[in-house]
């Protein structure tokens, strides 16, 4: 099957807006959410707790209604049109449920029938998630790990462009961890879409091309992992401990290198090299005690642009009267 997207997006939303009922009103889990997941490649959906990745995620699959803005999944807009690509798009936003007493051949062989897909499917996805050798043996004896890769199977019989996985690695050992990361990363260079959630930023770092970060249910950064790394923190940074901080930003602002004061002295950015901070503090007589370059990770953005969810600032509110019954769990 030949993978395509309208414009380069797999997945776009724009002003996307979703509210829920709570004991002050109607809260915004989504407030405005303008998302880009570009074509082929892993996008890492990243929030804390209650900034509403599975929200948005349960909106794309028809499981949840927006209460305002729009959706496009390949250039269609949806739920409108969701019937006339869902076919494209594979999905696992709970545990997999299979029964334990049947082998994970046959609980394949099942699905595939119901869905109307070619028998042959069912061993190529095995082949493809790393279970050919063990799709003979009970789904009751399965691991963690293996239990999800089979997930990950079935949302593969019908050769899905797009698949979006909720927190795939919740739950999972290490090594359950790294099974998953190998299959994400496969099926990525493979030409499909790959939109995960999670909240393990390390992971996410190993296999994601690109990444989105929610915050309050809006996005506040999203590109290719390297470029938001880069831009939030800052090319060639280093941190500098020393005796007089604040005449030694001026020295080094005098030479062109961008410093300003931290709590136990100060960062260092535009130096090409960290010797050349050290050589311009020395010629005015002031000498380093440390100088460290800073680690730059996809964790130290997220927390820097999520500060304010991690501080647990209230999610804005509507005047709308409260409705229990629309009350939801967003995560």
């Amino acid at each position: 099957m030949e993978l395509v997207a309208d414009d380069g997006l797999a997945v776009a939303t724009r002003g996307l807006r979703k509210t829920f009922a709570g004991v002050r009103g109607r809260r915004a889990a989504i407030h405005g959410l303008d998302l880009d997941v570009p074509a082929g490649g892993v996008h890492g959906f990243l929030g804390p707790n209650g900034s509403g990745k599975t929200t948005t995620i349960r909106m794309l699959l028809g499981l949840l209604r927006a209460d305002g803005g729009t959706m496009h999944i390949f250039g269609q807009p949806v739920p409108h049109r969701l019937p006339q690509v869902i076919g494209r798009v594979g999905a696992i936003v709970e545990s997999p449920k299979f029964y334990p007493s049947f082998t994970g051949r046959r609980s394949l062989s099942l699905l595939a029938d119901a869905i109307g897909t070619d028998q042959r499917r069912v061993d190529e996805v095995l082949e493809e998630v790393g279970l050919a050798d063990r799709g003979r043996d009970r789904f009751g004896g399965y691991s963690l790990g293996m239990r999800q890769r089979l997930a990950i199977a079935a949302t593969l019989l019908k050769s899905p462009d797009l698949l979006i996985f909720d927190e795939p690695t919740n739950g999972l050992d290490p090594a359950g961890i790294r099974e998953i990361r190998e299959t994400m990363r496969s099926l990525g260079t493979q030409g499909r879409t790959v939109l995960v959630s999670s909240h393990i930023l390390s992971e996410i770092e190993h296999i994601a091309d690109t990444v989105s970060i929610i915050g309050r249910g809006r996005v506040v950064a999203q590109g290719s992992v390297q470029s938001l790394i880069n831009e939030q923190v800052g090319v060639g940074s280093v941190d500098v401990g020393i005796d007089s901080p604040e005449a030694a930003v001026a020295v080094l602002r005098r030479v062109g290198m961008s410093a300003e004061l931290t709590a136990d002295g100060l960062r260092v950015t535009g130096a090409d090299r960290p010797a050349d901070v050290t050589r311009a503090l020395a010629a005015q007589g002031l000498y380093v005690s440390r100088l460290l370059p800073v680690r730059r990770d996809l964790e130290s953005v997220f927390l820097q642009l999520t500060q304010d969810d991690q501080l647990g600032a209230a999610p804005p509110h509507t005047d709308e009267t409260s409705d229990p019954s629309a009350e939801e769990v967003t995560r």
